[in-house]
């Protein structure tokens, strides 16, 4: 076991935020539908009416389907935001928590450059790379830490089933951040191999990405009207204390 470094280094360990997006498909241009993050306690998940159609595939795999400008999850309908009002949630999520590491699986090749794309179209990347000391893509780093297990496959649900035993429901946003800070913790990188795994919106195409090979969907703003008359229900800050549950927190 490791001794600690002097100086209260442990005290001043960075927090991390453990964040997924479903979205409207594959392809670079598709929209979000679902932001989650969660850090220990704390959690926020919110939805998106997209501003195109979702993909039949994504569809099938995450259960999201849009009906007369209402979103529904498994034909539940669910309460949703402007994308503007999601991004600046999760802006005001990342600032009370301090500049922290912001987490992902394959977040690199898809998630950052879904979400720096909708950052720049509403003229809040500055805030948003402020809010943040820089990302960590999981994939990448699993990759690094267990290429020694002789593992089949690096999915996230792969991983979680195989190192933690565990099957859980994969494709929800919010689910996915769970596990994967549970996956996080349990990997225990270290300092150094975070850093080499840590990058910026500015760096992350420093590494040529995967061509993505799903057909893109022209997309169509749909006319949604601003939903802030729901947004202090929607939007809420979650935060769990030995047992007990404090919720429904606007973030405004």
């Amino acid at each position: 076991m490791q001794k600690p470094e002097s100086g209260g280094a442990e005290k001043a360990k960075q927090s991390e935020v453990f964040f997924d997006l479903e979205t409207t498909g594959l392809g670079q241009s598709c929209e979000i539908v679902q932001l989650a993050a969660v850090s220990g306690g704390h959690s926020l998940n919110l939805y998106v009416i997209p501003r195109c159609r979702i993909q039949r595939g994504a569809a099938k795999v995450t259960g999201f389907k849009v009906s007369r400008q209402r979103l529904f999850l498994h034909r539940q309908p669910v309460p949703t935001n402007s994308l503007k009002e999601v991004l600046v949630s999760f802006i005001a999520f990342l600032q009370m928590l301090g500049r922290p590491l912001l987490v992902g699986h394959n977040i690199r090749r898809f998630d950052c450059p879904v979400l720096a794309r909708v950052l720049d179209e509403l003229d809040l990347t500055a805030e948003f790379e402020s809010s943040l000391s820089g990302c960590v893509d999981t994939l990448p780093l699993a990759r690094e830490m267990l290429k020694d297990r002789g593992l089949q496959s690096f999915r996230q649900e792969s991983l979680v089933r195989e190192l933690l035993g565990v099957d859980y429901k994969a494709h929800d946003a919010l689910e996915d951040v769970r596990a994967l800070q549970t996956l996080y913790s349990f990997l225990q990188p270290t300092p150094e191999v975070v850093l080499r795994h840590k990058f910026t919106l500015d760096t992350m195409n420093n590494k040529p990405p995967v061509a993505a090979s799903t057909p893109q969907v022209s997309c169509k703003l749909p006319g949604q009207r601003p939903l802030w008359e729901h947004f202090r229900q929607a939007v809420t800050l979650t935060e769990e204390r030995d047992g007990d549950t404090l919720s429904r927190q606007p973030l405004l």
